[in-house]
């Protein structure tokens, strides 16, 4: 199976997966489990909000800023310059589609419903436009994609260094992972809000990223030497 067939497939899986815990009802299950009487006690604690909340910010920056400096001087031998600068875009992608979506959500945050000390109705996330009597925009999570924004970094890598792609994958689903629930221990998301987030920005990265591909290609077709010559000067 070519590698566009195996990275829908993967998306089709997760998708089916997502629904499913959609549909279980789970993630009002999970943030009882973390909650108290007096709502979320990790909210504030100094491992998720500071370590984990804010901490996962400035790593984003410094990941974003080391793939600005690789792109503008290749520090391993690779993809083009090229080809590093579209990367950079594409994670840029990733961290606004998500939060573009959650602006528009109705959806409130755990913390905000009436059951832990807020004033909000649970709702569905799949009630589109419907008001749950708190802020909103808190659907899908936004703190997540600081780490799977950079999904994008393996398919750049895929075809070159796979096994490192493959590390930093991995790498990328754990720190999205500690990062998310962080968030849902703090009440600030709901465990599905992260996992669409991941699910977003895997779309993003492989839409986008087979789109290059095959622009390039096409563009090689059509134009070898050029092609050549623009290779040669990244």
């Amino acid at each position: 199976m070519a590698t566009s067939g195996r990275d829908a497939l993967v998306a089709l899986i997760a998708l089916a997966c997502l629904i499913a815990w959609d549909l279980s009802g789970a993630d009002l299950w999970v943030s009882r489990q973390v909650a108290g009487e007096a709502g979320f006690p990790w909210r504030d604690a100094w491992l998720t909000r500071y370590l984990l909340h804010d901490g996962g910010r400035w790593l984003s920056g410094a990941v974003l800023l080391a793939l600005v400096a690789d792109a503008c001087r290749r520090h391993a031998a690779g993809p083009s310059r090229i080809q590093r600068w579209q990367a950079l875009g594409v994670a840029l992608l990733g961290l606004i589609v998500t939060p573009t979506f959650k602006r528009f959500s109705s959806t409130s945050c755990p913390w905000d419903l009436a059951e832990f000390g807020g004033r909000a109705s649970y709702l569905s996330h799949w009630a589109w436009g419907v008001a749950d009597g708190g802020p909103g925009h808190c659907f899908p999570s936004g703190h997540a994609v600081a780490a799977f924004a950079f999904f994008a970094l393996y398919f750049l890598w895929r075809p070159y260094r796979p096994a490192w792609a493959r590390a930093w994958l991995l790498g990328t689903l754990v720190a999205g992972a500690v990062f998310g629930a962080a968030q849902v221990l703090r009440g600030a998301h709901f465990v599905s809000h992260v996992l669409w987030s991941a699910w977003i920005c895997w779309g993003v990265a492989a839409l986008a990223s087979h789109a290059i591909e095959s622009f390039s290609r096409c563009r090689l077709r059509l134009s070898p030497a050029r092609a050549a010559a623009d290779g040669n000067r990244a």
